[in-house]
This record gives structure tokens, sequence and C-alpha cells, in this order.
């Protein structure tokens, strides 16, 4: 058996997103751990139709643990892959030294850095809107197709909808831009591969590209790679399976040098 590898999904998601890529890693011989955020498991179909009571208050530092302790308790140091919140929450592990190595897909960057980018400013003024207070944020199939999917037109995005699509919690964004989303991006860390949807949304190619550019240490790897025609659904949209080998390749590469070469 090769590594084990966890994969952390991100807001408006949960653990069935990855079923593509444990289907994909298993095969090749990985121990995959998928599992979901807090009042995240189930069927999205019924969460969405009954929100999980609580679920408006839950909190960015909760999901970090709960991945921490995963991390922890495996006999070797795992392999992270996450998308999104997920993408940051490896940031954040990886500079606690659980990693073996790390993935970070459209992550959202970690000390509050930003972009002027009107998509990222519109999305993100939306989910994290004071006014709101602990009001779950409701993903319809409209919101989904506007800004998650929006490579793809509203019949095609139908059935990954109703197959992967949850509500969240307002205050999950709103910790990701304070104390809980900072990272330390002067300290060595295992290698680091991010990557980027040219057309997200959510997080653009551009501030995911300044995300890896952040790490200083010169002696670390951190790699960057751009998808053309992807959006935030860049996991699970048509074509995901050049996304998945890119990953698995630059896995493989790494876990074949010496750890002096890494």
């Amino acid at each position: 058996m090769k590594s084990t590898i966890i994969l952390i999904h991100g807001m408006f998601q949960n653990a069935k997103s990855w079923e593509p890529w444990v289907k994909h890693f298993t095969e090749k011989g990985y121990n995959c751990i998928a599992e979901s955020w807090p009042l995240h498991e189930g069927e999205p179909a019924d969460l969405r139709a009954n929100i999980p009571a609580g679920l408006g208050e839950l909190r960015l530092a909760a999901i970090i643990e709960k991945y921490r302790q995963l991390a922890t308790s495996q006999t070797e140091k795992p392999i992270l892959i996450g998308h999104s919140v997920g993408g940051l929450i490896t940031q954040i592990l990886v500079n606690e030294g659980l990693a073996k190595l790390g993935v970070a897909i459209s992550s959202v960057a970690p000390n509050a850095m930003i972009t002027l980018d009107w998509g990222f400013t519109k999305n993100s003024a939306l989910i994290t809107n004071p006014l709101k207070g602990d009001d779950p944020f409701i993903m319809d199939l409209e919101s989904f197709q506007g800004s998650f999917a929006n490579t793809m037109s509203i019949e095609a995005v139908k059935e990954p909808y109703e197959r992967t699509a949850t509500n969240d919690s307002r205050n999950v964004l709103r910790d990701c831009l304070g104390e809980d989303g900072k990272v330390d991006l002067e300290l060595p860390h295992v290698p680091l591969l991010f990557i980027a949807g040219e057309e997200d949304e959510i997080i653009p190619y551009e501030l995911c590209e300044k995300n890896a550019k952040a790490y200083d240490d010169e002696l670390s790897s951190t790699e960057f790679r751009k998808f053309a025609g992807k959006s935030h659904f860049i996991c699970c949209e048509p074509g995901y399976e050049t996304v998945i080998e890119t990953v698995y390749n630059w896995i493989q590469q790494k876990e074949d040098m010496p750890p002096s070469a890494v």
C-alpha cells in the first residue's frame, strides 16, 4: 500500500465531491480518506432539504481540528489534497508539519490575502455579509451555476448540483479572513502544488498564483498550475480527469525523489 491521501472539500460540497478522486487514487494503490466537514455528513440533497441544526454557527477552527486529528492519527504523515477552504486547511496543516505533501486546489488564500477581481469581491461579499448573522448561505441551482460552475450550462449543472451541492456556514469564510486563516509563509515546508482554474469566479487564478508565490523559503518546493476553461468546480466538472492526472503525476514525481531533493 502506498501513502495515505486525505481529501479535504471546501464550502458548498461534502465528501461526495471526491468520489472520482478516491476511485482514481485507490486504483493506483493509495489509501484514500475523504470525510465530510462537521454537519456535512450524508447525501447533499438531504442536507439541502433539511438544514442541519447549528450549520450557520459552524466555524473554521472546528473543521481544521477534525482534519488535524485525522492527519495525526495516521501511522505516517499523509498526503493532503484540499479544494477551496480545504486548500487553505491543507496549507495550515502543512505549516504545522503534519503532511508528507500538499496539494491546494483553488485555495482560499491565507492571511486575508485578496484580489480586486469583481467575481471574487462579489462572491466573498455575498457569503460573508455581516447583516445575515448566523443564517446559513443557501446554495440554489442558479447560484451554483452562476458562480461555482460558471463554465457549465444550467442544464449541464443540474445533475452535479443535485449530487454534490450543500448549503453552508457564512462563518467559515469569515474565519478564513481572520486569525484562524493565518499561515507562516516564511517557514520551510514540504512540497506544495497549487492548482487554479482560469475561469474561476470564486478564487481567481491570479489569487492562487499570488498565494503560491507568497511562500518565502527558497529551499522549499512550491509549484503552480493553471487549467484553461476550468471554474471553481474544477475537481468535478467535465475534464476533471486531466486535473487528477496532473496531481497524480506530481505526487509520483515528489514521492520518487529523496527527501533532500524535494
